[in-house]
C-alpha cells in the first residue's frame, strides 16, 4: 500500500514550523512590491476554483465497495472465535444502529487483528445477533455511487484521522483534528445534545488522553478549551476565500441542525455574522446558491438525517442517499461551475461496519476505521483507485493547497496529499449527469426530517 503519511506521534510536532513559515510570508520591509509572478501551469489554483465536501454517515469501505473491481475490499470477515464469515448483501437501509464511539473502535481493531465486530454487535442494546456488523450493501442499490467510482476516481484507503463517530470527525473535516492539548483530544459525544456552544448548561465532551483514557473535559464551545482551535475558516477568512457551511435547518426538538453543525462548537462564528452569512440552512440551499451565481469556494454539505445513509430503527427504509449525493453533483456539474470544481464524497465514520483493513495508528488518537473517498473533477482520473494512504487531514491539506493558505497545523502537516487523484495533463471532461432514483425536485420539495442522529 503507498504510502504518503509520515506516521509522526505528535499532531503538532510540525505546527511550529508551519506557523512560523506563515508568519515569514506576511512579512514585509521592501518599500516595492514584488513583480508579478507568470502563472503557474502546475498550481492547483490554477484549476480548481471551487471545493465541495460532501459529508455521509456512518459507512465502511468494505460495505459500499466490497466487491468493486480493482479495489481493495473484502467479502469475508474475522471473527474473535477465530471463525472466517461471508459477509451478507444486504439492502442500504440497516435496521441496526451499532456502536461506533471509541471503546467500540477497540473491541472492534483487537490490537489489529480486525476480528471484534461480532463481540460489539451483542454488547448492544437491544442485543444483536453477532454477524449484525458482517455486511455489504447490494451495489444495485447504491448505483450512482459506483457510477461516480467508475467515471472518476475512489480513494480505497481513506481514513478518518479519530477512532469515533460524528462528533469529532465533523471537527475533523474542518480542521483536520479535535485535539484540545499535545496530549488530549475530544473523542465520542457530548454529554448533552445539542452539541457546541448552544449545548445546555453543565454539559461535558469526552476527551480521550494520550495514555488512552477518557475523562470529562470541557463545555463543546471554543471559549472553554484550553488553547488556540483553529479551523479552515480563519485561512480562508484571512484570504478572503468564500466558504459556507450547508447543515440543515435548527429544528427539532434536540435542534438537529445544531447536532451536525461543527461551527456550532467554533464560538466566533456561532455568536458572528459568519452565522447568518457562511452556515447555511437549509442544506438544500446549495441548489438555490448555484442557480444564483452565489456558490462559495469551498462548501461542506451536511444531509438531512434521511438522506445520510445512516443505519438505525428510526430510519424507516430509506434509500434517498445515493441520490441526493447524486443531485448535488449533478447541479454542480450542471452549471458554469463544473469546469474548475472537485468534489470530495466521503463518510464521516464506520459506523460500527465491518472493513478488513487494519487502519494505522499514527498517534494516540487514529486512525479510524477505512471509509470511501469519491472525487468527482473534470481534472480526477477516469476510473482511477487510488491506494495512498489519505485521512481526514489530507482534505484540510487539499483545500489549503489550493488556495495557498498555509497549514493549520493539526493533522494536515501529517497527511497524505490526494494529488494523485487529479490530472491536469488532460482535457477537462464533460459532465454526464447521474442516473439517480430521487431527482432534484424530489429533495427541493422534501420536507425536514427533524430527527437526530448520532447523539447516543
Amino acid at each position: 500500500m503507498a504510502t504518503s503519511a509520515t506516521g509522526l506521534d505528535s499532531k503538532f510536532l510540525l505546527g511550529g514550523l508551519a506557523l512560523s513559515a506563515a508568519l515569514t510570508s506576511c512579512g514585509g520591509g521592501s518599500a516595492l512590491p514584488p513583480a508579478a509572478s507568470p502563472p503557474q501551469t502546475n498550481s492547483l489554483g490554477s484549476y480548481i476554483k471551487h471545493v465541495v465536501i460532501v459529508v455521509q454517515e456512518n459507512r465502511t469501505f468494505d460495505n459500499l465497495f466490497a466487491t468493486f473491481p480493482g479495489a481493495d475490499g473484502a467479502v469475508s470477515g474475522k471473527m474473535s472465535t477465530g471463525a472466517v464469515v461471508k459477509l451478507k448483501e444486504h439492502e442500504l437501509y440497516n435496521p441496526n444502529f451499532l456502536g461506533h464511539k471509541h471503546h467500540d473502535f477497540v473491541l472492534d481493531y483487537d490490537g489489529g487483528k480486525m476480528d471484534g465486530w461480532n463481540l460489539d454487535c451483542v454488547a448492544q442494546f437491544p442485543p444483536y445477533a453477532p454477524r449484525c456488523a458482517y455486511q455489504y450493501v447490494d451495489p444495485k442499490q447504491i448505483e450512482p455511487y459506483w457510477t461516480m467510482a467508475r467515471r472518476y476516481a475512489l480513494a480505497d484507503h481513506m481514513f478518518p484521522s479519530e477512532t469515533s463517530g460524528s462528533f469529532s470527525a465533523h471537527q475533523d473535516l474542518i480542521r483536520g483534528d479535535s485535539a484540545l492539548t499535545e496530549r488530549e483530544s475530544l473523542i465520542d459525544f457530548p454529554s448533552n445534545t445539542p452539541w457546541g456552544c448552544d449545548a445546555p448548561a453543565g454539559t461535558t465532551t469526552a476527551v480521550l488522553t494520550w495514555k488512552d483514557r477518557i475523562r470529562n473535559g470541557p463545555a463543546p464551545c471554543t471559549n472553554k478549551f484550553p488553547s488556540a482551535y483553529r479551523t479552515l475558516r480563519d485561512l480562508l477568512d484571512a484570504k478572503s476565500i468564500s466558504w459556507k457551511y450547508y447543515v440543515p435547518a435548527e429544528s427539532g426538538t434536540d435542534s438537529v441542525g445544531l447536532i451536525w453543525n461543527a461551527y456550532d462548537v467554533i464560538r466566533p462564528v456561532r455568536y458572528g455574522p459568519e452565522w447568518k452569512t457562511n452556515v447555511s440552512s437549509p442544506e438544500k440551499n446549495i441548489f438555490r446558491d448555484i442557480r444564483s451565481g452565489a456558490f462559495p469556494n469551498v462548501s461542506w454539505v451536511i444531509p438531512d438525517a434521511v438522506n445520510s445513509d445512516h443505519g438505525g430503527p428510526n430510519f424507516g427504509t430509506t434509500d434517498t442517499g445515493p441520490s441526493w449525493v447524486a443531485q448535488v453533483v449533478n447541479a454542480v456539474g450542471t452549471s458554469r461551475y463544473w469546469s474548475s470544481t472537485a468534489i470530495i464524497i466521503v463518510w464521516d465514520d464506520w459506523g460500527g461496519m465491518y472493513d478488513h483493513v487494519p487502519p494505522p495508528q499514527l498517534d494516540y488518537a487514529g486512525l479510524g476505521f477505512r471509509v470511501p473517498m469519491i472525487v468527482v473533477s473534470p481534472y480526477a482520473k477516469s476510473g482511477y483507485i487510488s491506494h495512498t494512504q489519505y485521512e481526514f487531514g489530507s482534505i484540510v491539506k487539499f483545500v489549503e493547497d489550493v488556495w495557498d493558505l498555509g497549514r493549520l497545523g493539526t493533522t494536515d502537516v501529517r497527511a497524505g496529499t490526494i494529488d494523485d487523484i487529479f490530472d491536469f495533463q488532460q482535457p477537462p471532461k464533460t459532465f454526464t449527469p447521474i442516473r439517480a432514483k430521487y431527482s432534484k425536485k424530489f429533495f427541493e420539495r422534501q420536507p425536514p426530517s427533524n430527527m437526530p442522529v448520532d447523539n447516543d
